[in-house]
């Protein structure tokens, strides 16, 4: 079985039962969207594994299920899993708080690997195309999914676009840049 199908089985494991937040979708769809993506822009069999996995530690046993994911499927790997990990706790309620974390994670794209900000890219790429379509859909109610509701929210994707396409100049950071410019003008209008 190619590492690829493995990670695919793994990550399904991981994330079993789990949807996206406020819907009933599968968060699966995520997983194989930021795959697919990442395939798309070129990613190598490393960052396709680590876009599968890319939430499995965040989400799902933390410290110990990158100890897990770095045996199974190599460092290569598992460096893109912590590299795009905001919070490595075992337990959710143990995070830091929201804001904290996600400037946390901005200092870090700073510095990361290219491979880090493809995974990373194309992870942001799927959440804002799939915000954009809820709040096309939904409204402003929308916001009500996310902890740093609209105007945290707002300020993350904007701020993670702006360090990504200055750590990764790339047609995936240009192609974030624009949703995320979409997005905006969305709520703008919402």
């Amino acid at each position: 079985m190619t590492r690829f199908a493995s990670a695919l089985i793994y990550a399904n494991q991981v994330h079993h039962g789990q949807q996206r937040k406020g819907t009933g979708i599968p968060y699966m769809a995520h997983i194989l969207g930021v795959a697919a993506i990442a395939l798309e822009y070129g990613a190598s069999e490393d960052e396709a594994v680590g876009a599968l996995l890319h939430d499995a530690a965040e989400d799902g046993g933390g410290e110990a299920r990158l100890a897990e994911i770095r045996a199974r499927f190599g460092d290569a790997v598992g460096d893109i899993v912590f590299g795009c990990s905001d919070s490595l706790v075992e337990h959710p309620e143990d995070k830091l708080p929201w804001r904290e974390r996600k400037e946390g994670y901005l200092a870090h794209v700073e510095g990361a690997s290219t491979s880090v900000c493809l995974v990373s890219a194309a992870d942001k790429l799927h959440n804002v195309r799939s915000i954009i379509r809820d709040l096309r859909m939904h409204g402003d109610e929308v916001w009500e999914r996310f902890q740093g509701k609209r105007d945290g929210t707002l300020w993350y994707y904007e701020a993670v676009a702006d360090a990504l396409l200055r750590r990764y100049h790339s047609p995936l950071t240009r192609d974030l840049q624009r949703e995320v410019e979409e997005l905006l003008k969305l709520a703008d209008t919402h």
